[in-house]
Formats: structure tokens, C-alpha cells, sequence
């Protein structure tokens, strides 16, 4: 073994373990060993390890020989007294600071003093003896983390008392992100911490960070129930402070899934102004919970009694929230429970009782400024009307495009049908020349006519929707049409076929059970065929109806002059229901029914 790696490792043992003797006897046999690093490729000298493990005795001999060790860094620009202090080696804290007391204004790569370091680890003793340096806390007035923050993140309750003492004014010092001591123990859930500071001073809780967030707002985000509780205790006004987004403490709860945080805030609380109190956005707290398909959390808030059909900035209730992505299991728990509240759509629901007053108030006003509505409020209404009309052609297109997914399926499974049918005829073939055995009979023959037809109906249905996209509402309700009228073609053949084809292989023979059994087949396949024409023909009668009176209003709005007997409420209901000056008869004459026929 090479003498130098010899010499490496007798010299780690004798570091890690302490031994003074064992180390000046490698010394005296190399007296540049002292400058060597323990660890191949750290910067840490011997001198960082003798601190960290609190070898007093060893640093002394070391020290005495090399003095400047005592300012050598790491990797971290970290000195050996950030290791002690980190260790809380109290004698070796003070052995280093005694030999140079200028080694405590030393700071590493994260601006981090020895009394940083000893009070993130909470080491009470070591704290105490740096605080008899009153220049020492004197350099952290010109930064933003403080001693004292890093004590309260911690939870140290011993430290945060003495640095209180020491410099009171921390506790309103404020870090990069605007955040107190009282916001860092909140956030972490340091009760005790809480406590004393606010004992300190109970004006803390009103401090807000760079984005208007109290320690009550942070309590709730992280779901700090206990410190929630400490916090009302000792000054209820913080409940009622808006962050600068316009967010409550039930909005930043309800935002973070903090279930129990929001229990326990409803039942302290007087929430009625709170829970349906809008951010910036409009967006309640129940927005929230369904956006985030939060179950347990809706359903609740639904208890509260929050108002279901309230209106974000987006012209949204919480249904349309939910509704605009039904992907989440989640979502499925909600839906039922919002309409059973009484949920309902933006479009839906009527004019507003300040719409409605606006109106009114108009009314009052001379007969010339009275013929039109404010700018502002038909702006208001127009942009409204707008975005229902908006969201109406984005449902259709999207029931369309189902539509036209479903008919391609259909088509498919018809076309698989008959040509499984065809190949394989009623009454079995031949095996020496694979004729047909029943091809002779009329039957027979009526089922491959209408099997042919069927298969080749629906191979068209298939090949003219893929072969054509249409990117315009009108092209895609005519596409729908022919290829929807055509499919019935092949689903009437495919019909016939297959009571051809029974007929064909039903026994032959003297008396009624055949005709039997063959009229009992018409009858239920026909019965069934004519009660869902029936019902098509019921659907489609009341959707002509609706179109023909959506028309027939529309007509008479265009000749009625503003002085009729039709009130300007009416009209505004006309126009929240999208109706007004509408050119597309299919979306607004089929909003009541939910469905369009073709």
C-alpha cells in the first residue's frame, strides 16, 4: 500500500475518533498532513470534522499549529464553527469564538450565520452564547431572513423567547416573500410558537405577505386547525381579511382540499358574508370545489347553504363548472348532488332581480332615453348573450359530432351483420358445390336482396362520413340527414331480411304452426318498429312546434315597435334565454327541449 494512502486513512481514524496522541505522532512523521482533506474531492478540513464530532482536545492542537484553519470553508463556504453550531458542541462553539471572536461574522453560500444554523437545529445553549454578541443580530436589519424566522419555522419555542427578548422587533420583519415569523410557524403548524408570538403582540395576525395572505390564511391552506382555533381566539378580525386576489380564508381553504380547516371555520364563524362572497375571478367557494372535484367538500358546502346558481366572471354556475369535464370520477359524485340543490345552468337561470331593476329604473326615465337600455348594460347584456349563444353552438356541435361517431358505429355493426349473414345463408350450403339448399325458394331469395342492400347501404354510410368532414354547423346537420335517412333504409332491409330468412327456415309442413309463428314474428318486430316511430313522430311534432313558434316571436319582435304591450322585463328574459335577434333556428328553438331532431 502507497505510504500517502497510509497515511489518508490513519489520519481519518484518528480525526473521526479523537485521538490527540495518534495525531501528532502523524505530524511529526509528515507535518503537511494537517493541510490534507479527509474526503477525496470535499473541502472540508480536518479541523470542519473535529468541530462537527466536538473534539475539543484535537482542535486545540490543531488550531495551535494552524491557526487560519479556523477561516478555511467547505463546499457550503461554510467555517468549523457552523459545524459546532449545528451540532450544538457547546465547548467547541466556545473555543473557536474565544481564540477569534470575528469567526461569528461569518457567513456561508446561504447567507447563513453560525446563529442561523444553531437555531434551525434548534440548539438552545449555543444561541444563548452567541446572543451575548449584540453586533451579531445587528447584520441580519440588513436582510430579510432573520434568526429569528428560521427559530419559528422550527418550532423552536426556547430560541423564538430569547431572540424576542433580544430584538422584539424581528417578530415584524419580513422575508423575501413578505412572510413574518408568525406566517412561517403557521404555515409549518407550530402551536406553541403561535402562541408566543402572539402574546408578543396579537396585532401579528394582521400582518399580510407580498400577496395579501395573513398567518390565518396560511393556517388554512396547510389545514392547521389548532392554529386556526389560536389565531380566532385572540383576534376574529383576521377572518374577514381579502387577499389580494380577492380570496377569503374559506377560498384558500376550499382551494387546498382542507376539509377539516373549513368544518371547523364554518362552525366558529359568522360565514354568511363569506361563503358566497365572489374573488376576483367571481368564482365562489363552491367554484372551487367542483373546478377541483372536490366530493365530500361540495357536499358539504351544499349543507352550508351556499347559493348553488351563483355567476363567476366567466358566465359559469357551479353546474357548467363541473359539466365542462365529466373526466373525473369525481364529477359524478357532484352533479347529482348539485341539481339536487336546485342547481342549475347559466342559461337557464332568469334575470337577475339588478337586471331586472335596471330596467325598471329605465323605464322611469323621459320616453326618449327610455326606447334603449344604457351602453353599459347592453354591452353587459349583449356580451352575456354572447357567451350562452357560444356555449349553445359549442353543445350542438359537440351533440353532432356524436352523432355522426354513433351513426359511423351503427353502420359498421350492420355492415358486419349482413356480411356474416350472407356467407353464412339461412338453411346452410351445400359442401360438395356450395350452393345454397334453400336458393331455390322465394324466401330465399327476398333475404338476399335485402341482405345485399343493407350491406352495401350501410358500406356507403360508412365510406361517405369518413370520406367527408365538414368543418360548418349547416353541413354537418345535412350530412347527418341523408347519411341518418339512409341508415334507416338499412336497418328496414336488414329487418326484412331476417324475417325472410326465418321464413326461409322455419319447417315446412301441413297446418298453422308455421303461419303461427310467422305472424307472431311480424307482429312483435312490427309493433316494436311502429311504437318507436310513434314516439320519433310525437319528438319531432313538438320540436316543429317550437320552431314554428320561436319563429312566429321572432317575426313579431321585428314588427312590434319598443312602445308594445311587451315589457322591457319580458324582453330581457327573451334575450337571457338567448332568443333575441337570433338567426339560428335549430340552437335557439331546441334550448327547451335539450335535443334537435333530423
Amino acid at each position: 500500500m502507497p505510504q500517502s494512502t497510509h497515511m489518508d486513512r490513519r489520519l481519518r481514524e484518528a480525526i473521526l475518533k479523537g485521538d490527540v496522541p495518534a495525531f501528532l505522532s502523524l505530524i511529526e512523521e509528515d507535518e503537511h498532513i494537517i493541510d490534507q482533506k479527509t474526503t477525496p474531492g470535499s473541502s472540508s478540513t480536518i479541523l470542519h470534522i473535529a468541530s462537527r464530532f466536538g473534539h475539543v482536545e484535537l482542535a486545540k492542537e490543531i488550531v495551535r499549529l494552524r491557526p487560519e484553519l479556523m477561516f478555511q470553508e467547505n463546499e457550503k463556504m461554510e467555517t468549523p464553527l457552523h459545524e459546532a453550531c449545528r451540532e450544538g458542541k457547546m465547548e467547541m462553539v466556545r473555543l473557536l469564538v474565544e481564540t477569534d471572536p470575528w469567526l461569528i461574522y461569518k457567513v456561508n453560500q446561504g447567507n447563513e450565520s453560525a446563529l442561523t444554523v444553531a437555531c434551525e437545529r434548534g440548539r438552545l445553549a449555543v444561541v444563548n452564547y452567541l446572543l451575548n454578541f449584540p453586533d451579531l443580530l445587528m447584520l441580519e436589519l440588513d436582510g430579510f431572513t432573520t434568526s429569528l424566522h428560521v427559530a419559528a419555522s422550527g418550532g423552536h419555542t426556547d430560541i423564538v423567547k430569547e431572540i424576542l427578548k433580544a430584538r422584539p422587533d424581528f417578530a415584524w420583519k419580513k422575508d423575501l416573500q413578505g412572510c413574518t415569523p408568525l406566517h412561517l410557524c403557521c404555515k409549518k403548524g407550530h402551536l406553541e410558537v403561535t402562541r408566543e408570538l402572539l402574546r408578543f403582540d396579537a396585532e401579528l395576525s394582521s400582518l399580510e405577505d407580498n400577496d395579501g395572505r395573513t398567518p390565518l390564511h396560511w393556517a388554512a391552506i396547510k389545514g392547521r386547525v389548532n392554529v386556526i382555533d389560536e389565531i380566532l381566539s385572540t383576534s376574529l378580525e383576521s377572518a374577514e381579511v381579502i387577499t389580494k386576489h380577492g380570496e377569503t380564508v374559506l377560498h384558500l381553504g376550499v382551494k387546498n382540499n382542507q376539509y377539516e380547516a373549513v368544518k371547523y371555520l364554518s362552525e366558529m364563524l359568522n360565514i354568511t358574508k363569506l361563503v358566497d362572497k365572489p374573488d376576483n375571478d367571481g368564482n365562489t367557494v363552491l367554484h372551487l370545489a367542483t373546478a377541483g372535484k372536490l366530493g365530500t367538500m361540495t357536499i358539504y358546502l351544499l349543507k352550508l347553504g351556499v347559493d348553488v346558481n351563483a355567476i363567476n366572471q366567466k358566465g359559469q354556475t357551479a353546474l357548467d363548472v363541473v359539466e365542462s369535464d365529466m373526466s373525473n370520477s369525481g364529477a359524478l359524485l357532484i352533479l347529482p348532488a348539485l341539481q339536487d340543490a336546485g342547481g342549475k345552468r347559466s342559461h337557464q337561470l332568469p334575470p337577475s332581480s339588478i337586471e331586472i331593476q335596471q330596467i325598471q329604473q329605465e323605464k322611469s326615465l323621459s320616453s326618449s332615453s327610455a326606447k334603449r337600455m344604457p351602453e353599459s348594460t347592453t354591452k353587459h347584456h349583449r356580451r352575456s348573450q354572447n357567451r350562452r349563444r357560444e356555449k349553445q353552438l359549442e353543445l350542438q356541435t359537440e351533440g353532432l359530432r356524436n352523432a355522426r361517431n354513433t351513426i359511423v358505429i351503427v353502420a359498421v355493426l350492420i355492415a358486419t351483420v349482413t356480411f356474416a349473414a350472407g356467407i353464412n345463408p339461412p338453411g346452410g350450403f351445400r359442401q360438395d358445390t356450395g350452393e345454397s339448399i334453400k336458393g331455390r325458394l322465394s324466401s330465399f331469395k327476398i333475404f338476399a336482396v335485402c341482405n345485399i342492400l343493407a350491406l352495401f347501404l350501410s358500406l356507403g354510410t360508412v365510406v361517405f362520413l369518413v370520406s367527408i368532414v365538414p368543418f360548418q354547423r349547416k353541413s354537418m346537420m345535412k350530412l347527418l340527414m341523408v347519411t341518418h335517412k339512409v341508415l334507416w333504409l338499412s336497418i328496414s332491409f336488414m329487418a326484412a331480411g331476417y324475417i325472410a330468412a326465418m321464413w326461409t327456415i322455419l319447417p315446412h309442413g301441413r297446418g298453422p304452426g308455421k303461419q303461427w309463428v310467422f305472424v307472431a314474428m311480424v307482429a312483435i318486430g312490427g309493433g316494436c318498429t311502429v311504437a318507436i316511430f310513434v314516439g320519433l313522430g310525437i319528438l319531432l311534432a313538438k320540436h316543429w312546434l317550437r320552431k314554428w313558434e320561436w319563429r312566429r316571436r321572432k317575426e313579431k319582435g321585428k314588427i312590434e315597435s319598443p312602445s308594445s304591450s311587451i315589457s322591457r322585463v319580458e324582453e330581457l328574459g327573451t334575450m337571457r334565454k338567448g332568443r333575441h335577434d337570433s338567426s339560428n333556428s335549430d340552437v335557439d328553438s331546441s334550448e327547451q327541449g335539450g335535443y334537435h331532431l333530423y
